[in-house]
């Protein structure tokens, strides 16, 4: 079933749910267990295990307020320049980096700009914005926000994980002249909570697994829904290729692709060799975005320890990809992203969770820029078709998204100029 095109609303209209469910068509022995059997055993309903995000909540963040962005397996963010769409994947981006460890200042660089214009200081001059999300799986919807002084320091003033009405952890700022909030989280045990003083530079929800036990029923329901928002939010790569940097041969090195997709051809060299099955469905996509015949994407390396990409035209004609236009190796880019994986991209992950268990989003701003009618359609065909099977899930922003409107598996959410998004 379709995925509605929605327009992003303030969170109240979002409090009974809110959150989009991934729809999946993954074997069951991948990732999801059956939620629901018939009377001959064939499973009717499936149940998706893996922790994702479903909504995205900026509740004052630079020029947006209220708002909260429905997240489904592919959601494009669609607006005209100046709503807010690359500040919201700015927003979702300081989220994963909190949830990787990161401390604020990596988070949040420029924090001035994420307080919204027209907030005023208090009676100590403190100014902040909120911002927060909800991560779906199998301990159901889990929702943080997080409140985030900018001035006259940076540090988090207060967070709060939720589960199923219960509020698993919450941190405030009692003392402004220490650097720590102070933390309580469910215990249910012979004391309902614990509380402890945490540092006021980095994510409470993140730390908890070093600092929970895990002897009670509710520090295990602390525990799984922290991992299930950490996990959730880990495996992020902002993509956002560079046709300049990519029509030179690159040095070889690590094969793992950066944001800008500088080096697509060292990636090629490794990914061309290691899975024939990929490389072939990436071959076959650019038929359908490139000009001209295309027999095979090959990677050649050269003399001096660099490599170079060539589309080979079947016919003993190669062409570098200095030749191609913007327009065709941005979506090169966009779609080897989208067929490969967390091993091959430069992404932080959960080594400790399985592959299974795990999903990428690609973050993506201008994800249309530079592609015609026919290469912006095949590329979304295959992030829906991606998003399926549950391993990637993508976030882009676009101008205009009446193209994207009425796709399968796909969740157009658009944005206005009116402040509150």
């Amino acid at each position: 079933m379709a995925l509605p095109s929605v327009s992003a609303e303030p969170p109240a209209a979002a409090a009974s749910g809110g959150s989009v469910p991934a729809q999946s068509r993954e074997p069951l022995d991948a990732r999801i267990v059956p939620a629901r059997s018939g009377a001959s055993g064939d499973v009717l309903d499936v149940l998706d295990v893996r922790p994702r995000i479903t909504e995205l909540r900026l509740s004052a963040f630079a020029g947006h307020r209220r708002a909260a962005f429905p997240l489904g397996p592919v959601t494009v963010l669609a607006g005209p320049s100046g709503t807010g769409k690359t500040t919201a994947l700015m927003a979702y981006e300081a989220l994963a980096r909190l949830a990787a460890g990161a401390p604020l200042p990596e988070a949040f660089p420029d924090p001035l700009a994420c307080v919204p214009q027209r907030a005023r200081p208090d009676a100590g001059g403190r100014r902040g914005f909120r911002i927060g999300c909800t991560a779906d799986g199998v301990e159901g919807p889990v929702r943080l926000d997080v409140a985030v002084q900018a001035e006259p320091c940076l540090r988090i003033a207060g967070e709060r994980l939720t589960a199923g009405g219960v509020v698993l952890l919450e941190t405030a700022l009692r003392d402004p002249s220490r650097r720590a909030v102070q933390a309580a989280w469910h215990t249910a045990g012979s004391a309902p909570v614990t509380r402890a003083p945490l540092p006021d530079d980095r994510l409470g929800t993140a730390l908890l697994p070093l600092r929970v036990a895990g002897k009670t029923e509710g520090q295990r329901q602390v525990l799984a829904a922290a991992e299930q928002m950490v996990v959730a939010l880990r495996s992020v790569f902002p993509c956002d290729p560079r046709p300049a940097s990519m029509r030179t041969p690159v040095p070889m090195g690590s094969g793992r692709l950066l944001p800008g997709c500088d080096n697509l051809a060292d990636v090629l060299w490794r990914t061309r060799a290691e899975c024939a099955r990929r490389h072939a469905l990436l071959v076959e996509a650019l038929r359908t975005g490139c000009a001209g015949p295309v027999a095979d994407l090959v990677a050649e390396p050269l003399g001096d320890g660099a490599v170079r990409a060539l589309l080979d035209r079947g016919d003993g004609l190669r062409t570098e990809l200095a030749r191609l236009g913007d327009g065709e190796l941005r979506y090169l880019a966009l779609t080897l992203v989208l067929l490969t994986g967390p091993g091959v991209l430069a992404v932080d992950t959960p080594g400790e969770v399985p592959d299974a268990l795990r999903s990428l989003t690609v973050l993506a701003d201008g994800l249309d820029r530079g592609l015609d009618p026919g290469q912006r359609s095949a590329l979304l065909w295959l992030a829906a078709r991606m998003g399926e099977r549950g391993h990637i899930r993508c976030l882009g922003a676009v101008s205009d998204g009446s193209w994207a409107t009425g796709v399968r598996g796909v969740t157009v959410v658009h944005l206005d100029r009116d402040g509150t998004s």
